[in-house]
C-alpha cells in the first residue's frame, strides 16, 4: 500500500488508525503506579533506560522512605542513588530528583506545577517527562508524549519522517486531534509493548497491518 496523497485521505487514514488503536486497547492508560503528580515526576525521571516494571518495584519503598517533595529535598543525591541503584544512570537520577524536589518545594509551594512553561524549568523534565505529568497526573493535553515506543511506531505507521523527538511531536500535534493526545500516546506505547516490538513485530497479529507502510513488515 502507498501513503495517501490527498489532505483528505491522510485525514482518513489517521482516522482510522485511531479507530483500530481504541478497539484494540481501549483502556490504555500509564503504567508507572504513582498516586499523585509528584510521584509520577519522581517515577517518571527513573523511568529513563529503565522498564517501568522495574521502576514499579522500586518506588512503592521509595516513595514509604520520602513520602513528600520536601523529604527528597533533604536528602543527599548520593543517599538517594543507593535507593533507586537498580533503576540504572542512578547518581544522575537522583541528582535529577532531588534537584526537581528543591525546585517544585522552593518554586512551587511543593506542588507540581500544571504548565509546560514551568514544568521545563524542573530538573530532570524535558518535554517527555513534562508530557507524561501533565497528560496523566492533570489530564491537560500539552503535546504528544514521544518515547522509543512512540517515535518507532510513528515512523512504522507514516505519521512522520523524523527520527528527532521534538520534531516527532511537532508532526503528531498537527494530525492527531487535540481530545486524542494524551490516550493517543498511552495506546501506541502499549502497542509497542504488545505488539509492535522493536526486534520481533508481530506483523500477523495486528490490526494495523494493511495501515503500515514498514519495509521490515513480516506479513
Amino acid at each position: 500500500m502507498k501513503p495517501p496523497k490527498s489532505a483528505a485521505a491522510r485525514q482518513a487514514r489517521v482516522a482510522e488508525i485511531l479507530n483500530h488503536l481504541d478497539r484494540m486497547y481501549p483502556d490504555a492508560t500509564c503504567a508507572l503506579l504513582h498516586r499523585d503528580p509528584w510521584e509520577l515526576l519522581v517515577s517518571t525521571i527513573l523511568s529513563a533506560q529503565c522498564t517501568d516494571k522495574r521502576v514499579n518495584e522500586v518506588t512503592p519503598g521509595l516513595f514509604a522512605k520520602y513520602p513528600t517533595p520536601r523529604d527528597f529535598a533533604a536528602v543527599r543525591p548520593e543517599v538517594l542513588a543507593q535507593d533507586i541503584r537498580s533503576t540504572g544512570f542512578f547518581n544522575n537520577k537522583a541528582k535529577s530528583i532531588v534537584g526537581a524536589a528543591h525546585r517544585v518545594v522552593n518554586e512551587f509551594g511543593g506542588l507540581v506545577p500544571k504548565t509546560m512553561e514551568e514544568m521545563l524549568t524542573i530538573p530532570g523534565a524535558a518535554r517527555k517527562t513534562a508530557n507524561v505529568v501533565l497528560g496523566t497526573a492533570y489530564g491537560i493535553a500539552s503535546g504528544v508524549v514521544v518515547d522509543t515506543h512512540v517515535s518507532r511506531i510513528s515512523l512504522r505507521l507514516d505519521l512522520t519522517k523524523h527520527t528527532d523527538p521534538v520534531k516527532i511531536e511537532q508532526d503528531l500535534v498537527k494530525i492527531i486531534p487535540k481530545e486524542r493526545w494524551i490516550l493517543f500516546a498511552h495506546q501506541v506505547i502499549l502497542h509497542g509493548r504488545a505488539l509492535c516490538m522493536a526486534r520481533t513485530p508481530a506483523c500477523e497479529q495486528c490490526d494495523l497491518n494493511a495501515l503500515c507502510y514498514a519495509k521490515d513488515k513480516r506479513a
